[in-house]
């Protein structure tokens, strides 16, 4: 990792540490733009195609109907089905409570204005399956989307070599209720959702994580659909003074880096040798991982970063926006205030990232790249709309009528004025 000292960095620099661009962006682009034309164009039959080259399966089916998926969520081992199962009861219970009702408001006498939520109707969920299956995934953007109460739930999930779904991905389908699961990955699958095929419907608005290919995608597709956020590579800020455990320290930020090569792993310390602890701890685990090589070349593309003050480490963050933020401090209450910009929040010694990626009951389907600065974190509100209503009585009319003709009139929209005076006017 590399070393940086805040007071040395220049505005230009830090703008430079924050941008998350890689070299080859452009080639993405033109990839994904090239993926995206051809699943409009020629549907199941580019999917079926894209399987083969990008999978390395030849499908006979582009889906598993709920029979088979049954079938195939038995084959889950006991501890992992009961893990879910709590998962699964934290994180609905955690998002039930983001149901409310708001109250009507009486802005003036007789006038009357509300909000009504609606679920979006069509939504589609991707659940990334590359080098990793992430169930955990199918439960934060399925357990949402069945509260909000989405009519149509399309799940899209990269298929196994086998042409299969992971069992444990089968036995989230079970818990959610999921009629299919359509077996297609990538920047095809949004491209599926987004303009729909023979066989994968066209839903209102796209969901989930994904590699670059994958929020490439989401952003082509914009024009055509809605999205939840861009959400790419995924990113931990560790903000770490004397009071941290390096051990700690380190294994939240190798956690991170295990997800992809192109994740990063960022550490803001108020001490050097707590730096120091940390790089060692860093190479004494590393060697322990299963995906130590996925891991090593993530953190060998991170950095971390000398600041004399927490709050100096706080400027940072809030300029870099991490997906994930954590504050690796045993006095975390003061920066709370001073958190502007972070997608996920993990307060103190105790509380790893991988908490809330699992089982906490937050969602962990977050904003990346910066974008934490404008987006939110998945929740029920992703999957609704809200809807404004206005009743007049009588006398609301003739209390916000003369004020309704005179912004009119000032706007020149007489017609608008009109549609006032008339009613003011009727016996």
């Amino acid at each position: 990792m590399k070393l940086y000292n805040y007071k040395d960095l220049t505005q230009q620099k830090i703008d430079e540490l924050c941008s998350r661009k890689a070299e080859d962006d452009n080639l993405i682009f033109s990839r994904v733009q090239s993926i995206i034309s051809s699943v409009k164009a020629d549907g199941d039959l580019a999917l079926y195609s894209y399987a083969e080259q990008f999978d390395k399966v030849k499908l006979n089916a582009l889906y598993i109907g709920k029979d088979e998926l049954v079938e195939l969520a038995k084959q889950i081992p006991e501890e992992v089905k009961n893990a879910i199962d709590i998962a699964y009861q934290n994180i609905y219970k955690f998002h039930e409570a983001q149901l409310k009702i708001e109250p009507k408001i009486e802005t003036m006498p007789g006038v009357n204005c509300w909000r009504e939520a609606r679920a979006i109707e069509k939504v589609g969920l991707y659940i990334p399956g590359g080098t990793a299956v992430l169930p955990s995934t199918f439960l934060m953007l399925g357990i949402p989307a069945k509260i909000a109460g989405c009519r149509e739930i399309v799940v899209c999930s990269p298929p196994q070599k086998d042409g299969k779904i992971n069992t444990y991905i089968a036995y989230v389908s079970t818990l959610l209720n999921i009629e299919k699961i359509y077996l297609v990955g990538g920047a095809q699958a949004v491209g599926a959702m987004a303009f729909g095929t023979q066989t994968i419907p066209k839903v209102d608005k796209i969901f989930g994580p994904g590699n670059r290919y994958v929020t490439e995608a989401k952003k082509l597709v914009q024009s055509t659909v809605a999205i939840d956020m861009p959400a790419g590579p995924s990113e931990v800020l560790v903000i770490a003074d004397e009071t941290a455990v390096p051990s700690f320290v380190a294994a939240d930020l190798l956690a991170q880096s295990e997800h992809g090569v192109d994740s990063q792993a960022v550490l803001v310390s108020t001490s050097k040798q707590m730096i120091a602890d940390v790089i060692f701890e860093i190479e004494k685990q590393l060697i322990e991982l299963p995906r130590k090589d996925i891991a090593a070349k993530a953190i060998e593309n991170s950095y971390t970063i000398f600041a004399e003050t927490l709050t100096e480490a706080m400027n940072f963050s809030n300029t870099y926006a991490p997906e994930h933020l954590i504050l690796a401090t045993e006095n975390f209450e003061p920066l709370i205030p001073l958190i502007i910009n972070a997608g996920s929040v993990f307060l103190g010694n105790l509380t790893p990232e991988s908490a809330g990626d699992y089982a906490s009951g937050t969602n962990h389907t977050l904003p990346t790249s910066g974008f934490a600065s404008a987006f939110s974190g998945v929740s029920v509100d992703t999957f609704l709309k809200k809807i404004t209503f206005q009743h007049l009585t009588a006398t609301g009319l003739q209390n916000i009528g003369h004020t309704v003709e005179v912004l009119a009139n000032a706007e020149g929209l007489q017609a608008h004025k009109n549609a006032i005076t008339i009613r003011l006017n009727k016996d």
